[in-house]
């Protein structure tokens, strides 16, 4: 399988501060390959040199052969981009943006109309397509922003936390529209929220401070860090008073309330005998190894929850 995406070395500084810091990787075509981190990591920047909107302080990177260097309009002549505002045009109907977006892409509108038919369809907006985007729900919206990111075919899709911001329903709404377009184009996907990454990409790099950390299947990261040690812990008694007792003690990295219980992300496995020392005395109603998901993947390679 031929590469879509290839960087080297990529480097954008500001000043003394390096926002992507010589970053490389692979992206395999065809795949759906996610970029996970916190907020600030360097995942914005990174999207943006990639599509050309912001060049390089140092390295290269080809999308589908094309350098972003030296080949930008060829470049943006094969990819897609959906950004994490929606940027419609307010004054426009849905169809007039899908329609417009054609035209700047030199369609001409017997190529461009029955593609804007296929996705307003797809993307369930085909009876609203004579109203304006401030009309629509936030999920409409984004829905609306990819399907026009699609209208002149593109290989390679980019899409910049597409979800930030929709409600639980609105998002696994949009994961069903991007899960169909691994089928025709590579998808390049940024986003701190750990279920969308586990749910939609074939492979997941984790980013912060501009560095990559990791990257696999979400099932290899989870295999790789099954050392994080994360243990359920269920006990009678006061819940807030066994939460602060948690978060004080130095070996505990993480600490989740779900329902009765608590999911303790361990330092590593000496941290069993002194966490069993500080419940002297309490009732256990039950203790277990847990399997880890990628957040406790997160928290095992940066020591912290994921910034918001």
């Amino acid at each position: 399988m031929s590469k879509a995406i290839t960087l080297h070395e990529m480097t954008k500084s500001y000043g003394d501060f390096k926002a992507v810091d010589r970053f490389s990787l692979e992206v395999e075509r065809g795949t759906v390959f996610g970029l996970l981190g916190p907020n600030g990591a360097g995942k914005t920047t990174l999207i943006k040199m990639l599509t050309t909107l912001m060049r390089p302080t140092s390295g290269e990177a080809l999308v589908e052969g094309f350098s972003i260097l030296s080949a930008g309009k060829e470049v943006r002549r094969v990819i897609g981009v959906v950004p994490q505002e929606n940027n419609l045009d307010r004054y426009l109907t849905a169809r007039e943006n899908l329609s417009l977006h054609g035209r700047l892409h030199g369609m001409r509108p017997a190529v461009y109309n029955p593609r804007i038919d296929e996705l307003l369809e797809m993307t369930g907006l085909a009876s609203r397509q004579h109203d304006f985007p401030d009309t629509f729900s936030g999920g409409m919206q984004r829905r609306l922003v990819v399907a026009r990111a699609l209208v002149h075919e593109p290989r390679v899709l980019f899409l910049d936390e597409p979800t930030t911001g929709l409600d639980p329903q609105s998002r696994r709404a949009l994961w069903e529209h991007i899960r169909g377009l691994r089928r025709s184009m590579t998808v390049f996907l940024t986003t701190h929220y750990m279920d969308e990454a586990d749910a939609l990409c074939d492979r997941i790099m984790i980013m912060d401070h501009g560095k990559s950390l990791a990257d696999g299947s979400a099932g290899e990261l989870k295999e790789a860090f099954s050392r994080a040690h994360v243990y359920e812990v269920e006990l009678r008694g006061d819940g807030d008073r066994y939460q602060r007792l948690f978060a004080a003690l130095p070996f505990v990295r993480s600490v989740e309330r779900v329902g009765g219980s608590f999911r303790l992300t361990l330092a590593g496995e000496d941290s069993l005998k002194p966490l069993m020392d500080s419940l002297a005395g309490a009732e256990i109603r039950k203790i277990c190894l847990k399997e880890p998901s990628l957040e406790d993947v997160f928290i095992a390679l940066t020591g912290e929850k994921v910034r918001e």
